[in-house]
């Protein structure tokens, strides 16, 4: 098992309830800064990719 460059989100505050994403060519692993060696979400760059548009086309609505 490779071993994950980890960021974490630039809109995590100081708390523990942060997301922390690894990213390759072929993979976006997600987990959680509260149990980082717990559930890790695995997805497509482009399903990613896809997620982060929709999400930021809903802000523009609100």
């Amino acid at each position: 098992m490779h071993q994950n460059s980890w960021q974490r989100s630039s809109y995590c505050g100081q708390g523990e309830s942060c997301l922390h994403v690894a990213a390759s060519h072929s993979t976006v692993e997600l987990t959680e800064s509260s149990d980082p060696a717990g559930a890790i979400l695995h997805t497509t760059p482009a399903a990613w990719a896809a997620l982060v548009r929709a999400v930021k086309e809903s802000h523009r609505h609100d």
